[in-house]
């Protein structure tokens, strides 16, 4: 394969990488049948995180979560989408403390509009910069391993 090939292969590869983000796995973490509640080990294995990390969520203010009458958490469709929000950043690196801000700024109501913007262009303008570290990385990657592949084994 020739040198120029090679390259674009591995740039397709880290850019456009095979199992990517598709509409219908955002569909399922969205959640909107407002008809269903869960309980906090149906909610952690949705958001795939632990119990522990939805209590700490809630013990620092960042989710409301109902109780039943047994005193069990019952996530209804509102607190899963909010936590899917809160996963989501935390997994893209978003501090704790800026949750929190973000939070408040949303518990303040809609005259915090664009101080929440323009948290959230910041954090998309720091994610944007990784995704194209990581995705040259990847192209890095799939360039050697595409390299491996095709010399002779001894």
């Amino acid at each position: 394969m020739e040198l120029d090939d090679a390259l674009s292969r591995a740039l397709r590869l880290a850019v456009d990488p095979p199992g990517g983000v598709s509409v219908e796995a955002l569909r399922e973490l969205a959640r909107d049948d407002d008809a269903v509640e869960w309980d906090i080990a149906t909610a952690a294995e949705h958001l795939e995180v632990s119990p522990h990390t939805l209590r700490y969520y809630e013990r620092i203010g960042l989710v409301s979560v109902a109780r039943d009458a047994a005193g069990h958490r019952r996530y209804d469709a509102a607190a899963v989408r909010r936590l899917v929000f809160l996963t989501r950043m935390r997994t893209s690196g978003m501090s704790i403390s800026d949750l929190r801000h973000y939070v408040d700024l949303v518990d303040e109501g809609r005259d915090t509009v664009s101080e929440r913007l323009d948290l959230l262009f910041e954090h998309r303008d720091t994610l944007r910069s990784q995704v194209a570290q990581l995705q040259l990385a990847l192209a890095a990657t799939e360039y050697k391993i595409a390299t491996y592949q095709e010399a002779p084994r001894p």
